[in-house]
């Protein structure tokens, strides 16, 4: 090689510069320029506070609405339980317990089958089963709330009624408190009811951000705890749960908020009652956003109509105040992890 360098320089006229090397190595790109860079900022930073802005917009528009029924009622109207539009009274208790009772129904039947569909799908299913066990557990999120509504009522509301609500009163009659939760009419609709197909609604929704992050997992510290001995509920708890608890809390949240904000298929099951006689499970009820899709388009200005716009103030405020104990949750635990650490 030095050799033939030291020939080709012999070859050169006194003066003359050496022939200039190709460049065989990868082109350089040319950045885009600071100019796109602000551009881009100044974008994401706007689509920030447009959507802040949208919100502080909708609370504004809610208060402003309400504000003869707050005036009217003041806090009083959360523990009144009387909703009568021909005496112009009214109280939103009922409602506010019927959106609650149906929203924890459905988590607690909804967290633990979503669970253990990831757990399924991530640690125990066969390769082959995945793809298509996911996509049909997918699917379920695109059926249409109020195919949800009338399937609850014609086809699943007869079902628990005859096989679960029927037994369940006659194995519970006389026993105190128990009893009263399962009492009144078992014919399919109400609270439990509502909770049940809000929980198949949701499923989808959870299940399907859990198997996301459950993935995301590092292979090497499942590997390394299966080399160890772990068993697959030692390496869930352990070593997925830990790693992934923001996504999971993100993924249940999500789910809560789906089912608080239900309209049609809650108003197809739950019964649209506006009395709250008992306690019982059976019982027909009403929730926040089956009342406003009952009566708003035939409420009359006034009252009425500020005292349904009071009640989406209120689960306005309902699905904030769970939104910020998740996150209050989500950073209790790592600090405990920090200071177990």
């Amino acid at each position: 090689m030095m050799q033939e360098a030291i020939d080709l320089s012999a070859t050169l006229a006194p003066g003359q510069p050496p022939p200039a090397w190709p460049v065989t190595g990868p082109r350089r790109q040319h950045r885009s320029g600071p100019l796109l860079d602000r551009l881009f900022g100044w974008a994401a930073a706007g689509a920030a506070w447009l959507t802040l802005g949208l919100l502080l917009g909708i609370l504004v528009s809610l208060l402003i609405g309400a504000w003869p029924a707050i005036r009217e009622y003041g806090p009083g109207f959360l523990t009144s339980a009387v909703w009568d539009p021909v005496r112009n009274e009214y109280g939103g208790l009922v409602m506010i317990y019927g959106t609650l009772a149906s929203s924890f129904i459905a988590l607690v039947i909804a967290v633990p089958v979503s669970f253990g569909i990831a757990l399924f799908l991530t640690e125990l299913s066969p390769p082959w089963l995945k793809r298509p066990l996911g996509t049909a557990i997918e699917l379920l999120a695109a059926v249409p709330s109020i195919v949800y509504g009338m399937w609850g009522l014609l086809v699943f509301g007869p079902i628990l009624a005859t096989y679960v609500q029927q037994p369940m009163q006659t194995l519970f009659a006389g026993i105190p408190y128990l009893g009263a939760l399962f009492s009144g009419p078992p014919v399919g609709i109400g609270i439990l009811s509502a909770g049940i197909i809000l929980a198949i609604m949701i499923i989808p929704f959870i299940a399907a951000i859990m198997r996301d992050v459950f993935e995301v997992t590092p292979a090497l510290l499942k590997e390394s705890a299966y080399a160890l001995g772990a068993t697959t509920w030692e390496v869930v708890s352990r070593i997925v749960l830990p790693h992934t608890k923001a996504g999971v809390m993100g993924g249940i949240t999500l789910g809560l908020g789906r089912a608080l904000g239900e309209t049609m298929a809650v108003t197809f099951v739950i019964g649209n009652f506006n009395q709250l006689d008992s306690l019982s499970l059976f019982e027909a009820a009403n929730s926040i956003t089956s009342v406003l899709v009952n009566e708003f388009a035939e409420a009359a200005p006034g009252l009425h109509q500020a005292a349904l716009l009071y009640l989406a103030l209120v689960l306005f405020l309902i699905t904030f105040v769970v939104l910020t104990l998740s996150r209050l949750l989500l950073a209790r635990l790592r600090k405990n992890e920090g200071v177990r650490a």
